[in-house]
């Protein structure tokens, strides 16, 4: 006898998102990992990050988030971020960069960027 063991992928982790991107100013993130506007790091909303799949609550330091590559795309423009933190200001769906990484999906005097897509990879 064969048995074939079928899982299905949390929606959380595999589908594409859409929201709006904006940026802050790196330091201590929730995840407990010092970051600089230098760094490619992304915040995600407070909500996203609190629900994520096998994240019980307590330190969010422990989040299986933290660490994992987000890869967004604004208008043909990808990168590839670090999530660190959460972002109790942003709505489900939206994400908060550095400076810098803000600046490789558009001109930092836009401020604020509708339609992002990302997804974590």
């Amino acid at each position: 006898m064969v048995l074939v063991g079928i899982t299905q992928a949390s929606p959380l982790t595999k589908r594409d998102n859409v929201g709006d991107a904006t940026y802050y100013d790196a330091g201590l993130g929730a995840c407990g990992i010092w970051n600089s506007g230098t760094d490619f790091i992304v915040a995600v909303s407070a909500q996203y990050f609190d629900t994520f799949p096998g994240y019980t609550g307590g330190n969010p330091n422990e989040n299986p988030l933290c660490g994992r590559t987000l890869q967004a795309n604004y208008k043909g423009r990808v990168i590839n971020l670090q999530v660190t933190d959460r972002c109790v200001g942003c709505a489900y769906g939206d994400i908060d960069l550095t400076r810098t990484a803000f600046a490789v999906l558009a001109d930092l005097d836009v401020g604020r960027l509708h339609g992002v897509s990302w997804k974590l990879l």
